[in-house]
């Protein structure tokens, strides 16, 4: 038998010290009532009602974080005008990506029907947002999958040297089965790529300089939305000084073609990473905002 209820008062109410909460919230958020009739053998049978807040305009309540001062170090060097956003975009599937070959700074490998089909995707799943300026690699595969996804905004795209891809030396454009058997080296760039060097020269830890630079170059620029296009290695760069992660995490993240990666800036510099490789846009006619 479910007892009738007579009434409800929370008994924490008493066990725990009030939460003050932003007035700006309280103002926004309204009550609806539920009522809830439980089922008794008793004449006392009372409905249970329910304060059940909307919450409006108040704070989300999925959990997201209230803050994120100095939760990383600055990415731009100096305080911001305004919190800015940065959405990053990996081009498309490539000729080379096809290929399985290294393709490194290469401008040999170009976007495949398939890849250009993935910028248009990107183009629609980015359709809800606005952005102030778009950056890019100079890189063709990079480029071209940037002209489809800003093609009828009046800005033009910024091309920016310090979005091209790692330069992987005379690795670039064998496929990776013959730079395996043949070179050595190779399997340092596969497994330990931090101390892949060439000549004494260090790919993957001359990207997070570049990187780094990127960032600055982006974050300085007039505006507060920007959308960038560019390519894995750089990307992996780009997440990684964002979070404060050196060149040994360079495989610690991973975006596919086409993927897309979100980032909040504070007016100091600071990042948090707000969605990291989407692809729901490849499969479905998903729209992000």
């Amino acid at each position: 038998m479910v007892s009738a209820v007579q009434g409800l008062k929370s008994p924490l109410s008493s066990s725990f010290p009030s939460i003050s909460r932003p007035r700006a919230a309280a103002r926004n958020r309204s009550s609806a009532r539920v009522q809830v009739t439980c089922s008794s053998s008793t004449p006392e049978n009372t409905p249970l009602v329910i304060e059940k807040p909307q919450m409006n305009d108040a704070p989300p309540v999925t959990g997201g974080a209230y803050d994120f001062e100095r939760a990383t170090s600055s990415l731009a060097g100096k305080l911001l005008s305004s919190p800015k956003k940065v959405t990053i975009v990996r081009h498309g599937l490539s000729t080379w990506n096809l290929e399985s070959r290294v393709q490194g700074s290469s401008n040999l490998s170009v976007l495949t029907e398939t890849g250009i089909i993935q910028a248009e995707m990107c183009r629609a799943a980015l359709s809800g947002m606005h952005f102030d300026q778009c950056f890019a690699s100079p890189i063709t595969r990079a480029k071209s999958f940037a002209e489809v996804i800003w093609e009828g905004r009046e800005e033009p795209i910024i091309f920016l040297d310090s979005l091209k891809e790692a330069h992987l030396f005379h690795l670039e454009g064998l496929r990776n089965v013959d730079a395996k058997a043949n070179y050595p080296e190779y399997t340092m760039w596969r497994e330990e790529p931090v101390n892949f060097n060439v000549n004494g020269v260090y790919p993957i830890r001359n990207l997070w300089l570049t990187a780094r630079e990127a960032w600055k170059e982006i974050l300085l620029s007039p505006g507060e939305n920007f959308l960038v296009v560019t390519h894995k290695s750089i990307l992996r760069a780009l997440i990684c000084t964002a979070l404060g992660l050196g060149p040994e995490r360079f495989r610690a993240v991973d975006v596919n073609n086409g993927g897309i990666s979100m980032f909040d800036i504070n007016t100091r510099g600071e990042a948090m990473v707000q969605s990291l490789n989407m692809t729901a846009h490849m499969y479905t006619n998903h729209v992000y905002h």
